[in-house]
Parts: structure tokens; sequence; C-alpha cells
């Protein structure tokens, strides 16, 4: 069933990083790759042009919409394949291309609607991320766990493998909030909600080396305030 399988990578300013990533699944896994590009330049499309694989689909969105909001596009362009393990993971090596088969294995195993390779279990590792950045995630997470009640650990990384039927879900659902990281919190609580079944696997997140954390205070209020509505949503039963 490997064949079946789809990854939906949502790119922004990554062609230094992405053609060398595509390369490093194709090794590992067959599989079919969406990426949905949302720079505002034509660096990545150029790249793509040259490719022509049957099984390697590229969306140029040309502005920054949230990356969100990308993987769901992607989704939305892939759910009519025959795939039953969709798979959401970053352009730039963060998320380890290592992990990806233990990790199907274990989906299919577990007979699970959502994996989450989660940085918060026993033996995840965080490599790069300066102590402050560490403090935020972790705070925000359990913000998270203590408002909308999802006995999960990590809500916030995007490193994720999910059923046929809870993508549908998310694509039916999800992305109330605007495009940006609040989705993955999003996503979490209406699948639970929904009684899917869901897991998570150690995890080793690398962070982005070249360029800054795009990570700031404003961003931090907007998880907050997103973690908020959400909440707000969950009580009022509108989740």
């Amino acid at each position: 069933s490997m064949n079946k399988i789809c990854i939906v990578i949502p790119a922004f300013n990554e062609n230094k990083n992405i053609i060398k990533l595509i390369k490093v699944i194709k090794k590992k896994i067959d599989c079919y790759i969406v990426i949905v590009d949302d720079s505002e330049n034509f660096k990545t499309k150029i790249l793509f042009d040259k490719i022509k694989n049957k099984k390697i689909f590229y969306f140029h969105r040309k502005k920054k919409l949230g990356r969100g909001s990308a993987v769901i596009y992607g989704f939305k362009k892939i759910v009519k394949k025959n795939i039953n393990c969709f798979i959401e993971m970053d352009a730039d090596f963060s998320h380890s291309p290592n992990e990806l088969k233990r990790n199907i294995k274990t989906f299919y195993n577990k007979k699970l609607d959502l994996l989450i390779g989660s940085r918060y279990l026993a033996n995840s590792k965080i490599i790069n991320w300066p102590l402050s950045r560490r403090i935020l995630s972790k705070l925000s997470n359990l913000l998270a766990r203590f408002l909308l009640g999802v006995p999960v650990n990590d809500y916030t990384n995007g490193y994720r493998f999910y059923s046929k039927r809870a993508i549908k879900t998310v694509i039916s659902k999800c992305n109330k909030l605007g495009g940006e990281f609040i989705i993955l919190s999003e996503i979490i609580l209406v699948l639970f909600k929904m009684k899917y079944k869901i897991s998570e696997i150690e995890s080793i997140f690398r962070n982005r080396v070249r360029g800054k954390s795009s990570v700031n205070l404003s961003l931090v209020f907007q998880s907050f305030v997103g973690l908020i509505k959400l909440y707000l949503l969950k009580i009022s039963n509108k989740i």
C-alpha cells in the first residue's frame, strides 16, 4: 500500500531545499508529492517547470495565505485519488524523511486517522532551538491541552499522517480561523470530537538553520488569540 501515499509540502521561498527534499523522500518511499508554493517570486516555479513527473504536483498560489491553508489546499487537490495515507511535512528538513517509513508503518498497523510526529514525547528531540522558543512552544502546547482537552502532547507540529476520512473532514470542516498555524490545533480538536483515532510518535525536530526564525511576538500573540477562539468554538459546540 506504499504507493497509496501522498505527501503535501507547503513551501514559502524554499527553492534551495525543495528539490533536495523530494529526492530524499523518493529514495525512502514511493508516493505522490504535492507542493503548494506561496512564494511571491517564481524561483521555485522555474525549478518545477523542468520536472515532468506524474507523481509530483506543483501549485503556485503566489501569495502568503498561511501554512495551514496551503496544506488544506494541497489535500483538496489530491483527495480524489486512490490514496489512504495523506502526509503533511515542512519543506526545510525540520521534519526528517528518515522517519517516514516507520511512521507510515505505525499509521497502518494501528489503523489510525491521525498520527502526529511529536516533539514532546520521551524519546523526541528538538535540535537548534533557542531556549525562549522552546519555552514558548511548550507553554502554548500546555495551554492548548488545557483549553482544548485533547490528550496529545504536540498540537502544533506539522509532521502528520492522516486517513482519507480524516482528510475529507479536514477539508470540509477546518480553516475557520485564518490560514496560519492555528489550523494544526483546530484539526486535532475536530478529529477528536468526531471520535477519530489519534496517536503520537516520537520525532526529531531540527530547526531551520538558514534565515531567521519566523516566530516572533506577534505570532505568539496570534496563536494565543487563535487558541481562545478555538476554545470558544468548542464550548459553544460549533466544533
